[in-house]
């Protein structure tokens, strides 16, 4: 073969070996387009979605009253809300719009993922899945991605399962065809909800099984608060809370008193002692008031009557125990008596049994979410609050084996030891006990009739432990100047208080109690500070 023939051939050769570079790479260029292609078919088909889900715009979040200003607003302009508490197997089949906080979220798959809303301490589960109609699978990621406690608006469907739902409040679930992330959490909290609603009981049971569980103790409890507060046993004890103020107001105004609103800012201490807030006003010394006592008496002075107040009260003790304070809300009443001091304990029995009969009717849901988290038994009281003397209240301490001063206060350990015999003598644990030494009252306390060691005074007690403080009050100027002077209390910083008396005033009485200390005793707690919101003892004053 020539040398021009065998240089043909391998010419031959190389255009094919260059036509077969070119095909494949040809081909691939094809490839790769039509990958492009359906890609960008898949991202379209996918963005046609998009309106369906995603964060709420800030323009829309500043009430913005155009119904077209983004997703969010034409989504929900139409639609009325339904609180998750409301949410029952009657709304089968009906479309709704939730507001709430993401509980948990559990992705199942790319297509599939279930996030628990919860609002006021309901919770219902949502299934967001592409087999529903404007659901896609970024959307189910979106949804899998959400922070837990961010707030979100979800529509959809409310379906009820064949079987119970574990773990969530209302028996139905929400078949969800849109979802908005109204505001985002952090992705880490200081505290997750789902720990802090933990029971010691679970927590115990979980360590005997081997698992050892988050607890979440008091301090750090109360430092992130507004995490706690959202358990739903602190969203049952805040609304019995708001029961027992909303009870105390309505049966005082129905039995003729009027509501008044008296200073915190004091010239004199209002109780006497040293326990007081102490602070400059313009130049002059001043404290913050320990008792709206003064005020409320000189409004009897008023001619009001019978008035009551809801307000703050001030305590500079420095107290570290269960049940006190340095300020929590006080529940106070103050009002003419006619005849006998009793009139007054017969207010506090009809008011208090009024006011335990309507939050086990009204509250039954919240006494529930408070007692799966701290169990406790039903308070018992008697439609018609028993009544003790101090005296006979001694007795039964000394029958006991219990040696108290007979005219001296009852320690703690005696009023919870006493509370531990009414209870087994007369199946009570809400009674009275009247006729208290005088020398343990306040200066402004009247005296008995029969017996000057003894005054017209009384206490009330609920599972051991004191509630309410009470008496009749000095009404007669010199002789209410001459205990205050006894009692160590300078007559010149309490002068206006006892001037009211000389214009003439009729014989009158009321009491006090702490709001705080009424929710705790009465659902067992333990600690006040459980239902206080916010708070304030020796060594906390944030948040």
């Amino acid at each position: 073969m020539s040398s021009e023939s065998e240089e043909q051939q391998l010419s031959k050769k190389a255009a094919k070996k260059e036509a077969a570079k070119l095909e494949k790479m040809r081909r691939r260029q094809e490839a790769a387009a039509l990958a492009s292609a359906a890609s960008s078919l898949s991202v379209e088909e996918e963005d046609s979605y998009s309106s369906n889900y995603g964060d709420v715009t800030l323009p829309e979040l500043k009430s913005c009253s155009k119904p077209d200003a983004g997703n969010w607003s034409i989504a929900i302009s139409s639609m009325d809300w339904t609180r998750v508490g409301a949410l029952t197997e009657e709304l089968k089949e009906k479309e709704v719009l939730i507001r709430g906080r993401v509980h948990t979220t559990r992705p199942v798959s790319k297509n599939m993922a279930f996030v628990v809303v919860r609002e006021r301490g309901f919770t219902v589960q949502c299934l967001v899945a592409t087999h529903e109609a404007g659901v896609s699978r970024q959307m189910v990621k979106f949804v899998a991605a959400l922070n837990r406690e961010s707030i979100i608006d979800a529509i959809g469907m409310v379906s009820v399962p064949g079987n119970p739902i574990k773990g969530t409040t209302q028996q139905v679930e929400i078949h969800v065809r849109k979802l908005y992330c109204v505001n985002k959490a952090m992705p880490t909290l200081p505290i997750n909800v789902e720990d802090a609603a933990r029971s010691d009981a679970e927590i115990e049971a979980a360590l005997q099984a081997g698992d050892k569980l988050p607890r979440v103790n008091q301090d750090t409890r109360l430092n992130f608060r507004v995490l706690d507060i959202r358990t739903p046993a602190n969203q049952g004890i805040f609304r019995i809370q708001c029961q027992v103020g909303t009870i105390f107001r309505q049966f005082l105004l129905s039995e003729g008193f009027v509501e008044i609103h008296t200073p915190k800012l004091i010239a004199g201490s209002s109780e006497g002692g040293s326990a007081v807030f102490k602070l400059d006003y313009k130049g002059q010394p001043a404290c913050l008031a320990q008792s709206p006592q003064l005020h409320k008496q000189m409004a009897i002075c008023g001619d009001f009557g019978r008035v009551f107040e809801v307000g703050p009260v001030f305590r500079a003790e420095d107290s570290y125990t269960h049940r006190h304070l340095c300020e929590f809300t006080g529940l106070d009443v103050e009002m003419e008596i006619k005849k006998h001091y009793s009139e007054v304990m017969d207010i506090v029995d009809r008011l208090f049994v009024t006011m335990f009969d309507s939050l086990n009717e009204k509250c039954r849901k919240e006494l529930e979410a408070v007692g799966k988290q701290y169990p406790f038994e039903p308070l018992k009281y008697k439609p018609k609050t028993l009544r003790l003397t101090f005296e006979e209240g001694v007795q039964m301490l000394k029958d006991a084996g219990v040696e108290v001063d007979p005219l001296g206060d009852l320690n703690t350990e005696a009023e919870r030891k006493l509370g531990q015999l009414v209870l087994e003598k007369y199946d009570t644990e809400f009674y009275i006990l009247h006729r208290y030494p005088l020398a343990v009252r306040p200066f402004y306390t009247m005296p008995c009739y029969d017996n000057a060691l003894y005054s017209n005074s009384f206490d009330v007690f609920i599972r051991g432990e004191e509630i309410i403080s009470g008496a009749q009050r000095v009404h007669v100027p010199e002789f209410l100047a001459e205990r205050a002077q006894a009692c160590g209390i300078d007559v010149n910083t309490i002068s206006t208080y006892v001037d009211s008396f000389r214009y003439g005033v009729p014989p009158h009485g009321g009491f006090g109690v702490g709001l705080e200390r009424v929710v705790m005793l009465f659902c067992a707690l333990g600690n006040i500070r459980k239902t206080s919101l916010y708070p304030r003892d020796p060594q906390r004053i944030a948040p």
